[in-house]
């Protein structure tokens, strides 16, 4: 980790996606002063480092920078330096990401996963607030996992604790980008719930067609998330699935872990409680010794997109 950096000093939170990379300007309130984005470069690696390098020079152009904070949809090392497995971005795994950033900015320099980070964002900033325990699920594409414990984020003996969209919930189920089969990433996510609509539409052609509709012809979760609130039978029934499996994992977790609260981030709360109401029935129905102990409570992320970038730049501080 890094050395302590003063309360007033200013930090760089950069957030890398497979097609994104996000980069912000943060203060100690977690307030991002100013932001700047560039598409990730397709073959990885170095190419990567560098488009990070040239972000951190644009803000540095402007800013006195203390530290620098990267959150990144990876697997990374308990020393918060090496990419341990990245799946979504070309020629990561095994790479010092951390030490390649050092040699050119000689400040101190995290790397953290994108859900940890986000997750850290909440429990400082944001709606986890004085929570213990806190989980935390960013729902896109795929499922993201967090966890803070006595005000600690939990990172695991290797640091890949608290990877919670990859435990198995079907035996022999369908394939996961992780290498294992029947992943809760493959039923809850934002993945899954794009193939529910499209099983949907295709038994259910009419309604389907007031969401094809409203997506110019391309399934997308904005375009369900619309069509829901409108009422829309076919997109209702897609969030009510993706929320029973959802809920199912959480009745699990609870029973591990006992959080005082769930809160989830990630593109699937526009929908709102048209998501999190059946994530809550569905949790109380499987939830084992149900009636027996309090269930967390399911919450709403504060933080959209910033939320990577915000929590990395505060965890650079120490």
């Amino acid at each position: 980790m890094s050395t302590a950096i003063a309360s007033s000093a200013l930090t760089i939170g950069i957030d890398i996606g497979g097609t994104k990379i996000s980069g912000g300007i943060v203060d100690s309130n977690g307030n991002v002063i100013d932001s700047a984005r560039l598409n990730t470069p397709a073959a990885g690696g170095k190419d990567l480092i560098d488009a990070v390098i040239t972000l951190i020079k644009q803000f540095q152009n402007k800013y006195e920078i203390s530290g620098i904070g990267i959150s990144i949809a990876a697997l990374i090392s308990a020393d918060h330096g090496t990419i341990v497995g990245a799946p979504n971005i070309a020629n990561l795994s095994e790479l010092n990401f951390v030490n390649e950033i050092k040699k050119e900015f000689q400040l101190p320099v995290i790397a953290e996963n994108d859900a940890n980070a986000a997750m850290w964002a909440e429990f400082k900033f944001g709606n986890a607030q004085g929570l213990n325990p806190v989980m935390f699920f960013i729902i896109g594409t795929g499922v993201g996992g967090g966890l803070v414990i006595d005000g600690k984020l939990f990172r695991g003996t290797n640091g890949i604790g608290a990877e919670f969209g990859h435990m198995c919930v079907v035996q022999d189920g369908l394939l996961c980008g992780c290498g294992s089969k029947g992943c809760i990433e493959q039923y809850a996510s934002g993945g899954a719930l794009l193939r529910y609509a499209k099983e949907a539409i295709a038994a259910n052609p009419v309604k389907g067609k007031e969401i094809l509709d409203l997506a110019d012809g391309t399934l997308t979760g904005s375009a369900l998330t619309k069509a829901a609130k409108a009422g829309n039978e076919v997109a209702i029934s897609a969030f009510n699935k993706q929320a029973d499996w959802f809920g199912q994992a959480c009745a699990s977790y609870t029973l591990i872990l006992d959080p005082q609260a769930i809160v989830i981030g990630g593109g699937v709360i526009d929908a709102g409680e048209l998501f999190l109401a059946p994530v809550r029935d569905a949790m109380s129905k499987y939830m084992p010794f149900a009636g027996t102990h309090q269930s967390p409570k399911i919450i709403a992320a504060k933080f959209g997109n910033d939320a990577g970038l915000i929590g990395a730049a505060d965890l650079v501080r120490g």
